[in-house]
């Protein structure tokens, strides 16, 4: 990344985590904000339920993993920072930084304890998006989630793109040997550091770190290997529960072309949804993500489908996490 990336995403998600929460669900004309045309949900409804989308692309932030209960980042007490106090960091965010996690890894190793996959249970939201996928019109989200709550609703991974990376795999700083989830993920549940086999006999560490991109690292080649073909076949563009201040995911939006159909779902406009007057077919759903999602869901003819898939899968999340906790 670069010096100018890295700061924007200092403020990262812990913005977007205030940008979808549990507000009451509006229409566009509400006290979040007014898009100067007159395209709105309903007509991105329309176009759903007359079968004229085909490719969808999509891009979410940590709008709509809030309702899956995962703790945000910084309020006092409970925030995920509030216990990393004890290790003294010269700023919050260093827990990410991987020059930092190159010297003292352990910081993130107890905050991975909260974040890991399997504790908790894809939202309404994750599941419209596996819907989209097996209905074979959304063409790629791009996610900047590390939660991995995409993949464990269901969407296939060719779908995806974790511009931020996830735990899915994970692999020495140094030398970059693999390490497979049966191994790294007992540790980062225990939080305790997991050093490099194959990097043992030099004079200083090197440790495992799952693949997220930190502060100093670049994004997935997929990203850019797969971004411009799609916003060339985008033919609707989904943005949700971001602030579109990160980039360079949050410049995906402008990517289409200004008559292709966008809409945001969030509690307040953002990006070029409030800001670029040319756009004549951007329509802005004031609310959160999991309620737009539902609207979205029904005119697509698979709001109940979406409704039981989460309600099976949470159960068995929970009872999980239920199981884990009484160990």
């Amino acid at each position: 990344m670069t010096d100018e990336l890295s700061e924007c995403i200092q403020k990262i998600d812990l913005k977007d985590s205030k940008s979808d929460d549990e507000s009451t669900s509006s229409s566009s004309s509400s006290s979040g904000g007014e898009l100067a045309n007159e395209f709105e949900i309903e007509d991105v409804e329309a176009l759903l339920k007359e079968g004229k989308v085909k490719n969808i692309v999509m891009v979410v932030g940590a709008g709509i993993s809030t309702s899956a209960g995962i703790p945000d980042f910084r309020t006092p007490g409970t925030g995920l920072y509030s216990n990393l106090e004890r290790y003294n960091l010269p700023y919050p965010e260093a827990v990410f930084d991987i020059k930092y996690f190159k010297k003292r890894p352990q910081a993130f190793y107890t905050l991975s304890k909260e974040l890991l996959p399997g504790l908790y249970a894809p939202t309404i939201t994750h599941h419209f998006i596996a819907q989209l996928g097996k209905l074979g019109i959304l063409k790629r989200i791009y996610s900047q989630n590390i939660d991995g709550l995409e993949r464990l609703a269901g969407l296939e991974e060719e779908k995806l793109v974790e511009a931020h990376g996830s735990f899915a795999s994970s692999r020495c700083t140094r030398c970059k040997k693999v390490y497979p989830n049966s191994e790294v993920h007992p540790m980062l549940r225990a939080g305790t550091v997991m050093e490099c086999t194959s990097c043992e006999d030099r004079n200083d560490r090197a440790y495992v770190k799952p693949d997220i991109v930190f502060f100093g690292e670049g994004l997935p080649d997929r990203f850019h290997d797969l971004l411009n073909d799609d916003l060339e076949e985008c033919d609707l563009m989904i943005v949700m529960g971001t602030s579109l201040y990160v980039y360079p995911v949050g410049g995906i939006p402008d990517g289409v072309g200004n008559d292709c159909p966008r809409i945001l779902i969030n509690r307040e406009l953002v990006g070029s949804f409030k800001e670029d007057r040319r756009r004549t077919a951007d329509a802005f759903y004031c609310g959160n993500a999991d309620d737009g999602a539902l609207r979205l869901a029904k005119a697509l003819g698979v709001e109940e489908e979406v409704k039981e898939s989460y309600k099976n899968l949470k159960a068995s999340i929970d009872k999980k996490r239920e199981e884990i906790n009484n160990n």
